[in-house]
């Protein structure tokens, strides 16, 4: 597959089969993810991937403690917060998108919470990762984070599989830290719920649009 066809390949999968990846493959896929490029090749990134029964209580713990009323309380800035101008525009679009695939209404505020709660579910996904870097770092190292997910994503593709990278999965980090014994001084950036895609699920028709290049380019010569 070339890098162009990963690209327009990749969406953000919600709908998985249950069939775990085998530990070999995935065991591929982290050891070529890893010659991510980084700042002055820091590397500030760490993953730890949860599977099976540790899997299963993650997410018990984190939808417990979501339904017991606790407050989010993510290690960095939420990616959402203080949006305006075009940019809260796009995120409205694509919330409409979202909920109107699944034939969901603004008004209806208990299935809006159900859906909204499949990200601490993991989507159903057999895995989940957790990409973390130490909280003394910032924005800068956080581009070294997004180049080494991307990077995951893309390879992710190439290997037949689905993912969806949910910076909802950095809201709770209580039980992820206690159960994926995340290293000393981490904050978790995102989550990555992954596994094989299941054909025919209305969650995955889900797709957003993307800015025209005129919006996003210049070019200037």
């Amino acid at each position: 597959m070339r890098v162009a066809e990963a690209v327009k390949a990749r969406r953000s999968i919600r709908g998985f089969k249950p069939d775990p990846v085998p530990e070999e493959l995935l065991r591929e896929i982290l050891d070529i993810a890893r010659h991510a490029p980084s700042n002055c090749n820091t590397q500030p990134w760490h993953i730890t991937v949860v599977s099976g029964e540790a899997r299963n209580k993650l997410e018990d713990a984190i939808v417990t403690e979501i339904l017991s009323g606790k407050a989010p309380s993510p290690a960095f800035k939420p990616g959402d917060a203080d949006l305006d101008g075009v940019y809260k525009e796009r995120q409205f679009d694509c919330a409409m998108t979202y909920y109107g695939t699944m034939g969901i209404e603004r008004h209806e505020k208990d299935k809006r919470q159900a859906l909204m709660l499949k990200n601490w579910q993991f989507f159903g996904a057999p895995h989940v990762a957790f990409i973390s870097m130490p909280t003394g770092m910032g924005s800068v190292n956080a581009i070294d984070i997004g180049i080494y997910l991307q990077t995951l994503m893309l390879l992710l593709v190439d290997y037949g599989l689905a993912s969806i990278p949910q910076g909802a999965l950095a809201f709770f980090p209580d039980p992820v830290k206690e159960i994926a014994n995340l290293p000393e001084g981490h904050g978790i950036i995102c989550g990555l719920s992954f596994g094989y895609e299941q054909p025919g699920e209305q969650i995955n028709k889900v797709i957003m649009d993307r800015a025209p290049l005129e919006d996003v380019v210049t070019l200037i010569s």
